[in-house]
């Protein structure tokens, strides 16, 4: 090869290098009120900018219009794939049939997309396990705190019903809860059952505190709280200021078994605190690392890793995804989940 050949080839190279350093990522969150988002997209950012990818990463407030706003402008701008965790699973679908056409795949982040064959993958945790380590926790702390309670009275919340993930996590729950609550272990004392009746739209920490105060005033003036299964730790926090706001955990009245997800810092001083008793931890540094990985496989040619083909049909299709294993923390393990894998420094929490 002579030596004009040599340099062409570098060039070509060197050409194909930066087209591949110029790749951009679209990444739609749903909102910054919620520490957890803000975790998952500077995790994303860091990682995709770290493999060679730009980013475009745009937060809605939980404003569908706004959303969907987003991610038709990141179409236009030409991004070459975009990551959503949607709003609502269920609105979509012809901002992803433009994506389609204008070649751009789709990954699904932690929250099923629905009604569209255009979702390419799907990254998440097992949302049904979830569900399960949440109830396994409430039944754990109501048998710690309450050993000689014949039945223990609980109340039950449910996440947001436009999101898909909110039905694995109380199905999830259910699968625990209901046959205690056949056998007369729990009683639910509102009578309150089914994500139609206990959702919080938004996974609204205030809804979640208006709605406790009404369960407290309706059903509990000459009856005791013993636990509430709660699905998300920005609903632990309302439900906690409304339980305390009655004289739960002060006098002879010990607070109630409160569970929560995601690990959140307020909830994580909670549990140190004695009030939230759990949280399920979801390490976004790992999602975020999937995602990665599903994309450059994507845009590469190849096939990214999948463990999961029959559990996400979002109406259209079963989404190929990758489920990663959420961990169950309380007070006698959140060194060794939390601060030992570097998830948080041990000032932050105390």
């Amino acid at each position: 090869m002579n030596v004009k050949a040599i340099l062409a080839s570098a060039a070509a190279v060197v050409a194909l290098g930066t087209g591949a350093l110029a790749q951009t990522v679209g990444i739609a969150m749903p909102t910054k009120s919620s520490a957890r988002w803000i975790s998952d997209g500077e995790s994303m950012v860091k990682q995709f900018e770290e493999a060679g990818f730009d980013t475009d990463l745009q937060y809605a407030e939980d404003d569908i219009p706004n959303q969907l706003a987003q991610i038709e402008n990141m179409i236009t701008k030409g991004v070459d794939a975009l990551v959503i965790a949607a709003i609502d699973g269920t609105t979509l679908s012809n901002a992803l049939e433009n994506a389609y056409y204008a070649d751009i795949p789709v990954i699904a982040y932690d929250r099923l997309i629905r009604d569209s064959e255009h979702v390419d993958y799907y990254a998440t945790f097992d949302n049904f396990k979830v569900g399960v380590q949440q109830a396994e926790s409430l039944v754990q702390g109501l048998e710690e705190r309450f050993p000689d309670t014949e039945t223990w009275n609980v109340e039950l919340f449910g996440g947001s019903p436009d999101d898909n993930n909110a039905y694995f996590f109380y199905d999830g729950a259910m699968s625990v809860l209901d046959p205690m609550i056949e056998a007369g272990d729990i009683n639910v004392v509102s009578g309150q059952r089914g994500m139609d009746t206990v959702g919080t739209l938004r996974w609204d920490g205030a809804v979640a505190q208006a709605r406790m105060d009404n369960l407290l005033s309706a059903h509990y003036t000459d009856k005791q709280v013993h636990g509430v299964l709660s699905p998300y730790d920005g609903l632990s926090i309302g439900i906690l200021s409304s339980l305390k706001g009655v004289g739960y955990g002060s006098g002879d009245q010990p607070m109630p078994i409160v569970t929560g997800q995601d690990a959140e810092l307020p909830s994580v001083k909670s549990i140190l605190a004695g009030e939230q008793y759990s949280t399920i931890f979801k390490d976004t540094r790992e999602l975020a690392r999937v995602t990665v990985g599903m994309v450059e496989a994507v845009l590469g040619g190849g096939e990214p890793e999948i463990n999961d083909t029959e559990t996400y049909d979002n109406g259209v299709k079963v989404v190929p995804s990758y489920l990663l294993e959420p961990l169950p923390v309380d007070a006698s393990n959140w060194e060794e989940r939390l601060i030992e894998t570097g998830y948080y420094d041990r000032e932050e929490v105390e």
